[in-house]
Formats: C-alpha cells, structure tokens, sequence
C-alpha cells in the first residue's frame, strides 16, 4: 500500500520529495500561521504556542470574531491578523491599533496568510469555506496539518495532487487519522491489512430510532466526551463526522473503504487502530484532548510535552468496541457509498450535510432529516467530474442550492 500524502515516522518525509521542518532546525524560532484561530481546534493550538522562543506567529486568521482575534494576535505577538467577514474589519482593525500587528479582512486576505512562508501552518477553517485557503498553504510546499477534513473529503484529488507538486508535507490532526499516523510509525505500510477508526457513538448512541426522530439541537449538542464546535458536534451525533473520516482516511492512507473500518468505543481512549498482515493490531491511545494530535503535529518528527491528562488505565478499567448500527446512523452508509461513486459524489455528501446541519440547528429540519437530505442530494446529483478547484466549488454551490430546494419543498419524493 502506498500512502497518497503521509508516512509513518520512519520514512523520510510524508511526501517523498519533502523534508519535514523540525522544530529549531531550519530557523529559530518557528514560523507558524493558525488559519481558524478562534474555533476549537485554534484554540487549542494556540495554548501550545505561547513559547516565543520556539515559535513564531506569523499570521493567524478567524471568520467573524475579531475581539477574540485581536486578543490572541496580541497575546502571541501576531505578524498579521486577518478576519475573513469584512464586516468586522473595523473591530479588528482599532483593537490592533499601535501594536504593530497588521490587519486585513476578507477571503483574499485569509488565502495571502495561507500563503505566507510559514514552516507550518495549521489548516482548521471548517467547511468548504477552508478550501483555498487549505490549497494556498499547501503550495509554499511546507508542513501543513490538516485539521479541516472537508479539504480531502471534497477536493481530495486537488489537494493531494497539489502536495505532490509543491512538496509539501501533509499531517493529519484529526484525532483518528492522527492516531493511524502514529500506529503506522514503524514504516511497514505495505504489510497493512486494515485500518480501524473509533467513533465515541455521540449522544445518541444509545437512544432509540424513535427517540432521535424527536431529538432536539440541544440533545444532539450534549457530546458525552468531546468539547467541539456545533456543526462537528452534530455530525458526531448522526456518525457523518465518521463517514467524512473515512473518505479522508482513504485520501490519505490511499485504501478503498472496504479495508477502513469503523467501530464505536464510547471511552473514546483507543482513537485508531492498525491491522498489519501478521496478525498484529497497533492502536494509539490517549486522553480525549485535541492537544495531544495537535502537538504531534506542530512537533513532528520529534515530541513535545503538553498540558493534557495523562491516561490512567486503571482508573478507566475498561474498554469497548461496537459495530455501528446501520439502520439509526446512515451516514456512513452514505459515505461509503459517495466515496465508491468517486469525482464530485464526496463534495456533494459534505455540501449537503452543512446545509443540512445548519437547517436542523435553525428547526427547520428534524434530526433523522439530516441524513435524509443527503441522501436525496446525492440521488438527484450524482457523482460528476471535480478535477479542479474550480470544479469543487461549483458542485458545492450546486449541492447547496439543491439542499436548499429540498429544504423548501420537504414533501417532495
């Protein structure tokens, strides 16, 4: 098997043509760019960078919080702040005002911090709203971890084959494909029979099919383990969370989605799981803190201490495994079935699914209609070509105005 885009430690780079930055290596401090500073996975990255003489900030970027943006720029002595809502240029702007720090707003100015010459960057802008900006820091051919999964899940062949021409080293922060990264640390990819990614269940694993037609948005937001923003959350809760995962462990780790696995482990200790040839298993475990793969990130290939909570097995006493159920969570049904159709079947998945998440949020939709909607978008769209980044944007505007048709005409077969 050969890995698209990352390699086990053992390996020189994750791309061939790369060589990973090592922390004070090429330069003293650091230079790092945060694009999506001031949502979860930001502000966990943040938290590890507060050391000036390691590291560097050279921009960070934020949608629509400015107060926030301002206070971290100034807190990490930012070269450059960017707010990507125009609207709240004016906020940024006065907050920065005789610091030094420069500020700019709007897309064109998130994709210039992307584009800075960074060593790493850190890729968390969610939705299809991350593209560019994702595409941009990937081609100064530098370290990029990648945090917003909708990169490789809608324009995963854009994406990898700009990796490949730029040289870039690609490093994965999701906590699953983190932890198959560091299962895969002794270099035998090829002997690898199937990769196992863990699912917490969400709140609802237990609740009956009948009971999740009436959940409400507050239901679905209670995450029994993890702390993260909305629409992640609620894509925990009907599994999409998962099945997007498991198109971008494909992407990644260049499998097809019948040697990717999924099982729910509700301790959400053991985050991902190698089966080699021979029989062995290799799992990463951890205590559930996104600072634990964000930090295996920014520090690769190397380690660095952090402040999360050290896993006590005794304490936990036990873990468990499920298969999921397919009848209750369709989204990974649905997953698997856009990543066989292949070309733009993923861009639509993930474009209806926010338009989704977002109706159900607002009550407009129940919460078995999230799956439902994709479904239909899906059925009716198809799987056309999506070679550029052009290509990618189309279909996700198409996908969206199709789930917005939907939304208006709900009784439509």
């Amino acid at each position: 098997m050969e890995l698209a885009s990352v390699r086990p430690q053992a390996a020189p780079s994750p791309n061939p043509s790369a060589v990973p930055d090592q922390p004070g290596a090429a330069r003293s401090p650091r230079a790092v760019t945060v694009l999506g500073s001031t949502g979860s996975i930001g502000t966990q990255t943040l938290d590890l960078l507060r050391d000036r003489q390691r590291f560097q900030v050279r921009a960070l970027a934020a949608g629509r919080n400015a107060a926030l943006l301002a206070q971290q720029a100034i807190a990490l002595g930012a070269d450059l702040a960017v707010i990507a809502d125009p609207a709240h240029y004016a906020t940024l702007r006065d907050a920065l005002a005789g610091t030094g720090i420069r500020a700019a707003a709007g897309p064109d100015a998130v994709i210039e911090a992307a584009s800075l010459d960074a060593d790493w960057t850190m890729a968390a802008i969610t939705g299809a709203a991350g593209l560019q900006a994702t595409l941009a820091a990937i081609r100064r051919g530098r370290s990029v971890a990648l945090a917003n999964k909708e990169a490789l899940v809608c324009a995963g062949d854009v994406m990898l084959r700009a990796v490949r021409d730029a040289g870039a080293t690609l490093l994965p922060v999701d906590s699953e494909h983190n932890a198959i990264f560091q299962s895969m640390a002794d270099g035998n990819a090829a002997h690898i029979d199937r990769i196992v990614l863990t699912a917490s269940g969400g709140p609802f694993r237990t609740w009956t099919h009948a009971a999740m037609r009436d959940a409400a948005p507050e239901a679905a937001l209670k995450h029994p383990v993890w702390s993260m923003g909305a629409k992640i959350t609620i894509d925990s809760a009907t599994l999409m969370n998962k099945g997007l995962e498991l198109i971008e462990a494909a992407r990644l780790f260049t499998l097809p989605e019948d040697r990717i696995d999924v099982l729910v482990h509700p301790q959400s200790t053991v985050h991902g799981l190698v089966c080699y040839q021979d029989g062995s298993v290799l799992a990463q475990l951890g205590a559930p803190d996104m600072r634990i793969p964000i930090a295996h990130t920014l520090a690769w290939p190397t380690r660095m201490a952090t402040q999360a909570r050290r896993l006590d097995l005794a304490s936990l006493g036990k873990l468990e495994f499920f298969a999921p159920d397919p009848d209750r969570f369709p989204a990974l049904r649905l997953a698997r079935e856009a990543l066989r159709a292949g070309a733009g079947a993923p861009t639509i998945l993930s474009a209806a699914n926010e338009v989704a998440v977002a109706a159900f949020l607002d009550r407009r939709i129940g919460f078995l209609d999230i799956a439902d909607l994709c479904e239909r978008v899906l059925d009716t769209l198809g799987a056309p070509p999506a070679d550029t980044i052009s290509d990618v944007l189309a279909l996700d505007h198409l996908a969206r105005v199709e789930a917005e048709r939907r939304l208006a005409a709900p009784r439509e077969v």
